[in-house]
């Protein structure tokens, strides 16, 4: 007969994560838009904050790095999506930097910053609503100009007593 454990260990969700895929060969950002694992590259180095000795032995930050101007799988409209509105997060060579060092963990660090990755290429990538043009009425222009007419009727009379 099989031994069962008498109590399951329980491992806690993170809950305030919307990302929840399993170590998969690729991430799949929205429907069409997948990266290989492959293509990201982690960096770790030591967190800052808090944590004693800890803090002071153990890489926990980590970092992102994905080549968005060199990415094979990549269509050239997401990439050059990706490259107008990402411009601020990319190197001068096209590279998206994502750093994480919010958990003592590194594995809770990579799973922290592979989910910004996935919902920044999200929120990216949505689609824009057109802006619509609205005019303004009649009776605010007149309204505009009048509170106008009578701003300079002030200075006009402000000068006259000099």
């Amino acid at each position: 007969m099989p031994r069962v454990a008498k109590y399951a260990i329980i491992l806690p969700v993170m809950v305030d994560q919307p990302f929840a895929q399993p170590e998969s060969p690729a991430l799949v950002v929205m429907p069409g838009v997948s990266i290989p694992r492959a293509e990201l590259q982690f960096r770790t180095s030591r967190s800052s904050g808090p944590g004693g000795q800890h803090v002071n032995k153990v890489e926990t930050k980590v970092e992102l790095l994905f080549d968005v101007a060199g990415s094979p799988s990549l269509n050239e409209f997401v990439r050059a999506r990706l490259l107008d509105e990402l411009h601020s997060w990319l190197d001068s060579t096209g590279t998206l930097h994502v750093v994480s060092d919010r958990y003592r963990s590194q594995y809770r660090n990579r799973e922290d910053v592979t989910a910004r990755f996935v919902m920044l290429l999200q929120h990216a990538l949505r689609p824009r609503t057109p802006r619509k043009p609205t005019r303004i009425s009649r009776a605010r222009k007149e309204a505009r100009l009048q509170e106008k007419r009578q701003h300079g009727e002030i200075k006009r009379r402000r000068r006259g007593e000099d």
